[in-house]
């Protein structure tokens, strides 16, 4: 399956003194792409997946361009890499523009570990097979790697 793509409206306020969007927000982006495609019901009807019990684990962010505040929304897109027992990693980048116009280029690449947790035990939670079959739709890339392809 393609890379999940979300389009996502930038707000003035999402600007820092140096007149890029903050890093925090960057982040925010990040979040909302991935409430987008874990917040929906599977393909099946089952539970989204967020609905199951999923937390954030870690993130790193590597910024390439400055993300300038624009009318136009920018597209993140996302897709999954490493998956294993309880854990799984969104990989993401935010493409938008580039400083002298022209086509899309990408201003962030970013990557999320998530936990699949049970709230009530207050511990992780091994992954259901129906949510490994849902991050195998979304990886992009060499089976099993997560790769880009």
């Amino acid at each position: 399956m393609p890379r999940s793509r979300q389009l996502l409206q930038l707000r003035w306020g999402d600007m820092d003194a140096y007149r890029h969007v903050n890093n925090v927000e960057v982040l925010r982006l990040l979040e909302e792409a991935r409430v987008r495609a874990f917040g929906v019901p599977a393909a099946d009807g089952s539970a989204p997946m967020l609905a199951t019990g999923m937390v954030v684990a870690r993130h790193e962010v590597d910024y390439l361009l400055p993300l300038d505040y624009r009318p136009e929304p920018v597209a993140v897109e996302l897709w999954t890499g490493r998956v294993g027992g309880a854990s799984f990693e969104v990989r993401y980048e935010v493409l938008a523009p580039g400083p002298e116009g022209g086509g899309e280029r990408p201003h962030v690449r970013a990557s999320t570990t998530c936990v699949s947790y049970d709230f009530a035990a207050g511990r992780p939670r091994r992954l259901s097979d129906a949510e490994r079959a849902r991050l195998a739709a979304l990886a992009d890339g060499p089976a099993g790697t997560g790769a880009p392809g």
